[in-house]
């Protein structure tokens, strides 16, 4: 397989990159991380405005319809800016859900506004520490025809703060042995949110209590497992380029502190200590690059090796950035450890996002189980 991005996508790159070093500095970062705001209001609005919301949401629900190859670019320009707003939770999560599963009044309810940026959208999934499965799910669903009534508690929701609806995880009263997807008004009655300190504050988390919430129905009861699984694949991608291009800026960072940087009368990314540091951490965003790039042509063709090819990107992203900006702290020496240096804030963001969707023991053992059924096939 030969894969590349378009020079219409790669334009579209440049564009976002040149948008968001406007709108998205080092000072906008730090007002969201030492301010009161949990996201950069302005910043969501103009990526809303340009249509990069809705690049992979259809033309029919206010989207822009160009593509998962698209929002990928966009993601990692995200991702190397550090952006202090909830793309992950509102389009890779929320969006798809309502795209793989709505009913038509569903998606024409909530797609315009996650592609305009005026609403917001989370997925609320665990319920404690640990792995989350299906077993683990507490939450309650009693329906009532069209209707049903949520009872439980998510923990660390991301963006469950600032969100307008949340598609939740819940077990039906009926079937206990089923789990199923409610889309939920987080600003409706018996709805409690209260906001979670994580290790990134420019991503906030919210724990939300259920106490007998009206839900709907999102997809067919008792096929939220399926679902939640089809969804991640997609969202994996999507995180994955987030991270990518978190990696490749922690990498630049690192390298031009390295040649400005001297010691001993000579820069220091002349000393081979250092030398070899940056060659690991290319290498590991490198590597991290060909497997998003394999993700990302899986996502856009809905290939069957979707499965495959995201849990590799997740694996292979998810190893990169941590590296990438353990080591950019490394480089810096004792100023990297400073709040004023900027390495903290990538730092803070790939332990974050290692986290999201699954720790990275979840995303090697799913890459495993997918090499062994291909094995046995």
């Amino acid at each position: 397989m030969e894969f590349d991005f378009s020079a219409e996508q790669k334009q579209l790159k440049e564009q976002a990159r040149r948008f968001l070093a406007d709108h998205c500095d080092r000072k906008a970062v730090r007002a969201v991380l030492d301010g009161p705001e949990p996201y950069d209001k302005g910043l969501w609005k103009g990526l809303g405005e340009l249509g990069y919301l809705g690049a992979s949401i259809p033309e029919a629900y206010g989207g822009l319809g160009a593509g998962y190859l698209e929002a990928c670019v966009i993601a990692e320009e995200l991702g190397r800016a550090v952006a202090p707003v909830p793309f992950s939770s509102s389009i890779a999560l929320a969006a798809e859900f309502l795209m793989a599963a709505g009913s038509e009044a569903q998606k024409q309810q909530h797609l315009r506004g996650l592609a305009t940026g005026e609403a917001i959208g989370c997925f609320a999934y665990a319920e404690g520490t640990g792995r989350v499965t299906a077993a683990s799910i507490g939450t309650i669903a009693t329906r009532s025809g069209e209707t049903a009534r949520l009872t439980g508690t998510k923990t660390a929701v991301a963006d469950g703060d600032v969100a307008n609806f949340a598609v939740v995880a819940a077990r039906d009263s009926a079937d206990a042995a089923g789990l199923s997807l409610y889309l939920v008004d987080l600003n409706g009655a018996g709805v409690t949110r209260t906001p979670v300190a994580t290790i990134d504050p420019t991503r906030s988390h919210a724990r939300i209590e259920f106490s007998n919430a009206p839900a709907e129905p999102l997809g067919a009861a008792g096929q939220g497992a399926a679902l939640i699984e089809r969804v991640f694949d997609r969202a994996a991608v999507l995180m994955a380029f987030e991270q990518l291009g978190g990696a490749d800026r922690a990498l630049e960072m690192a390298r031009d502190y390295a040649l400005e940087r001297f010691a001993f009368g000579r820069p220091i990314g002349s000393l081979q200590a250092i030398k070899h540091m940056l060659a690991d951490m290319y290498v590991s965003a490198t590597l991290a690059r060909s497997n998003c790039y394999y993700g990302a042509w899986a996502l856009s063709t809905d290939s069957g090796d979707l499965p495959d090819a995201a849990a590799t990107s997740r694996v292979s992203a998810t190893q990169a950035f941590q590296h990438c900006a353990r080591n950019n702290i490394q480089v810096h020496g004792g100023m990297g450890f400073t709040w004023e240096f900027d390495c903290h804030l990538y730092y803070r963001r790939s332990n974050l996002l290692a986290l999201s969707l699954g720790a990275l023991s979840t995303w090697e053992d799913r890459l495993i189980d997918c090499l062994r059924a291909r094995r046995a096939a």
